[in-house]
């Protein structure tokens, strides 16, 4: 107990360090660097903002939750990682969940790594470390992959060596970005795995894919039972992919009504499915960042 208080202390210390304008740190071969610098230090959550480079999308609001409790309880144990933009400001780099976590339950400061990096530094290091958390889904890590190789100019074998991944394993992950929106929605929500995901990506039509995704749902398909209707498709061409059921639920005047207004106000193909129990699932797709960003616009009014 007291060496962590010790180490509590020292984090203080250095954080009162930075707050004096004189010791404004803006390199690592700047004077009392090395005592900030990959150290554990206390900073004021007010002068941390969010990473514009954060490759996760979704937040678990119950997982948040959750956290929030434990931290309010035990601390952070955990830091975070920022990097200094100037006097007394930080950007966070990784520990989102953490830094959400403690905004929740009003804590005012949070222990922190500094590190000096760059835009080019701080985008590959808040993909990396998301990569290898446990709770990601598989398109997840595919658009970190994704965005390692286009951002930061990597080839595979290079990202290889940075994640500790094989090669064939980010490959495997990468092809899953060929799969229809639709389907990748479904893999984000759980509908269907990797391994399901990983045999669809096989089948090159479009449409195809999503006959097969519809049968893979509606019947409950295990992976083994989905490479083989991939391969009865394969061996048997057009004829052997099921015929895409047609959405009753659309025939219903409220949802055709639904889909006509959605679509007419966000200017996209909008697609709505019920589970005939009163319950169902909108689905927008997007063609581009900006695109999804117009979108959101005109949902949220912000």
């Amino acid at each position: 107990m007291a060496k962590a208080t010790k180490k509590q202390a020292l984090g203080r210390g250095l954080s009162a360090l930075l707050k004096d304008p004189e010791n404004d740190i803006q390199s690592a071969s700047d004077k009392n660097a090395d005592k900030v610098v990959g150290n554990i230090i206390e900073l004021d959550l007010q002068h941390i903002e969010e990473n514009p480079f954060q490759p996760r999308s979704n937040f678990n609001d119950t997982a948040l939750a959750e956290l929030a409790t434990s931290i309010k309880e035990l601390g952070v144990i955990q830091p975070i990682t920022v990097r200094k933009l100037g006097f007394n400001q930080y950007q966070l780099v990784s520990g989102e969940r953490r830094f959400r976590a403690s905004k929740l339950v009003g804590l005012d400061t949070i222990p922190a790594y500094i590190r000096i990096a760059n835009d080019q530094e701080s985008l590959e290091m808040a993909l990396v470390e998301n990569i290898q958390r446990q709770d990601l889904d598989p398109i997840e890590i595919a658009l970190s992959y994704q965005r390692l190789i286009d951002e930061i100019n990597l080839t595979q074998e290079r990202l290889s060596d940075r994640v500790g991944k094989k090669r064939s394993t980010i490959a495997n992950y990468l092809r899953l970005l060929k799969l229809d929106p639709i389907i990748q929605t479904g893999m984000r929500d759980g509908f269907l795995s990797m391994g399901h995901g990983r045999a669809l990506v096989n089948v090159e039509l479009r449409e195809h894919q999503l006959a097969l995704y519809e049968k893979i749902v509606g019947e409950n398909l295990s992976v083994r039972e989905t490479e083989k209707a991939v391969k009865a498709y394969q061996e048997g061409g057009k004829e052997a992919a099921p015929p895409r059921k047609k959405k009753s639920s659309a025939t219903e005047p409220h949802i055709r009504e639904g889909i006509e207004r959605l679509s007419e106000h966000l200017s996209a193909k909008v697609d709505i499915k019920t589970s005939g129990k009163g319950k169902g699932r909108i689905t927008i797709p997007f063609a581009t960042k900006a695109d999804l960003e117009r979108i959101k616009k005109l949902i949220t009014g912000a």
